[in-house]
């Protein structure tokens, strides 16, 4: 039952987040909300690790909830059914686009997509980032505006943001090492807090 159920939800995903991976996060936080398979902190987990791992990350998410709710088989049937719709999609477009492709309609709704994409993608962004920087438990228990935010986050972006452009103006590294760089400094800081 997991896998039909890992398979319906992620072909859902895959069926509507249009725009990409960075859309696929709006639909996993709901996901997550009425599953209760994975937290809006574990999401933020699993992007950090798609967006280091090589393929798309809507990919690497499915495969990675898939994995976590029903093994190897599971990670196979979220990844197919976020993939499905696409499939799907492309072939009938295939089979279509010949007939239609002057019709002004059809431009039109290829056009009208870009901004429902492109804010999909700002929402997940959005996200992403108010789930990194407050701090809401802290500023709910103290009151103080000061501990809204988390300052420790802010500060080590701004570190590593301006090492990493000081370094890739300086020399022409390949974007791993940044990734890498970027790991290490996230890994030690946990370790130092812990």
């Amino acid at each position: 039952m997991i896998f039909l159920r890992l398979f319906w939800e992620f072909f859902k995903v895959g069926l509507f987040s249009i725009g990409g991976g960075m859309a696929t996060l709006p639909f996993l936080y709901d996901l997550g909300e009425r599953s209760g398979w994975f937290t809006m902190a574990e999401v933020a987990d699993m992007l950090a690790v798609s967006e280091s791992t090589p393929g798309p990350i809507g990919v690497n998410m499915a495969t990675y909830v898939g994995f976590r709710c029903g093994g190897v088989p599971g990670g196979v049937v979220a990844t197919l059914g976020l993939v499905a719709p696409s499939i799907l999609v492309i072939l009938l477009i295939a089979l279509a686009l010949e007939k239609f492709r002057d019709n002004r309609y059809v431009n039109g709704a290829f056009y009208t997509l870009r901004p429902a994409s492109a804010a999909l993608i700002a929402a997940a962004g959005w996200s992403v980032l108010v789930l990194v920087l407050k701090n809401g438990e802290t500023y709910a228990a103290s009151g103080r505006l000061a501990d809204l935010l988390r300052w420790e986050s802010l500060l080590v972006f701004a570190v590593l943001f301006g090492v990493i452009n000081g370094i890739k103006a300086a020399k022409k590294l390949h974007p791993a090492v940044f990734l890498l760089l970027s790991a290490v400094a996230g890994i030690v800081l946990r370790l130092g807090s812990a």
